[in-house]
């Protein structure tokens, strides 16, 4: 079973090796976990993958080999019912939703659910009014609200949460996918810049030829710089949420991106620019990057490309405390000002389709703040965006 195993992992190109898996097999020969198949994952993948870079590929690979898999060796798990049962989620209309009203602002909202958290006792499933499941509730899980507070929800099922009160995990995105198409790898090679650059340490053909030429055919040697690309980008990525859905466009675009920009610098972020960005989905809670360092490291001929849906509760970009997922002391909107200052070539790059961008008031903001520069993310879109960061 094992060694199919190990042969699905190859298939997925994991670079697993001989030696990986036999490693793994003594660890399971001297009983370091129990037969569970949650255990037998984290064992797996702290054996055979040596590169963070690969947990993606490892994860889909496992997944499909042990579909089904409850445990291993034959051992019974005592499974609670309750948590086989999963709540039924809240399915209303248009017209029903059209019905339910907003709390009434950012202030209200916050206040309400302190509120709430101060008087709340127990559990509440299907109501309007307190903290819980499948009903109108602004605040808690699988219900509906049009401007709410998510708590104990796995993942986004409306999109009209202001604040997420969970911590949420996000992944990196793999620059080793294979492209779909060349077409992006032709559209970004608009921005590159080639100068000769360093020693002469490269044979120049044409004026070697021409002295030897002039000297009567005595071979005249003549040496040039290599040919670099000069071109500098520094690429900020929306993960998470609603990003979840773009996912594989980022992926080539990042692919790509690597490619073709020898000074790439990249970092991620959620929905909206604050304080803070992180270069590792997995530890974005513990190595952090400030803004302001950024914008201190890198100089001012950078070109910035931010690629984001920009799909958000306006909350997000206009006010203190406005993210979903921590209390930023200034608005969103102040630090995409100050960072359109230091990088005056600045591009967003959207996935979303462009006839859609009227409909959401985030975007328009979004687009706003960056003085109207904002393209979709098509072969059409990225010719447009790399010809305004060449100007």
């Amino acid at each position: 079973m094992l060694a199919g195993f190990f042969l699905k992992l190859k298939d997925a190109k994991v670079p697993v090796s001989i030696k990986e898996y036999l490693m793994l097999m003594e660890g399971m020969a001297r009983g370091v976990i129990s037969p569970s198949i949650d255990q037998f994952y984290f064992l797996a993948r702290t054996t055979l993958v040596k590169d963070e870079s690969n947990f993606d590929k490892f994860d889909q690979a496992f997944a499909s080999f042990f579909k089904g898999v409850e445990s291993l060796a034959g051992v019974e798990a005592d499974i609670p019912l309750e948590w086989l049962l999963k709540q039924a989620e809240l399915n209303l209309t248009d017209g029903e939703k059209a019905k339910i009203e907003a709390m009434g602002g950012w202030e209200k909202l916050m206040e309400t659910l302190k509120q709430r958290l101060e008087e709340q006792k127990q559990r509440h499933q299907g109501g309007s009014k307190m903290i819980g499941t499948a009903g109108t509730s602004p605040f808690g899980a699988y219900g509906y609200n049009p401007e709410g507070v998510r708590i104990g929800q796995d993942r986004s099922r409306n999109r009209q949460a202001v604040k997420v009160w969970d911590q949420r995990e996000y992944r990196n995105l793999d620059d080793a996918v294979e492209l779909g198409t060349r077409n992006i790898k032709i559209a970004l090679r608009r921005l590159r810049r080639f100068a000769r650059e360093g020693a002469p340490d490269e044979l120049d053909l044409d004026t070697t030829i021409q002295r030897t030429a002039k000297n009567a055919g005595w071979l005249d040697l003549a040496m040039r710089p290599e040919r670099h690309n000069t071109a500098k980008v520094l690429m900020f990525f929306d993960i998470g949420g609603s990003m979840d859905d773009h996912i594989r466009l980022c992926e080539e675009l990042f692919s790509a991106s690597k490619t073709e920009f020898k000074h790439l610098e990249y970092f991620y972020f959620h929905n909206c620019l604050y304080d803070f960005v992180w270069k590792d989905n997995r530890r974005r809670n513990s190595e952090r990057t400030r803004t302001w360092d950024v914008m201190h490291k890198y100089g001012h001929d950078y070109k910035l490309i931010f690629v984001g849906d920009a799909t958000m509760s306006p909350y997000e970009i206009l006010q203190p405390g406005g993210s979903v997922e921590y209390h930023n002391e200034e608005p969103g909107s102040v630090w995409m000002k100050r960072i359109a200052e230091v990088y005056p070539k600045a591009v967003w790059l959207n996935p979303e389709p462009e006839e859609v961008w009227g409909y959401r008031q985030s975007i328009s903001v979004m687009r706003d703040l960056m003085g109207g520069r904002m393209f979709p993310t098509t072969i059409a879109g990225l010719e447009r965006a790399m010809r305004v960061l060449t100007r």
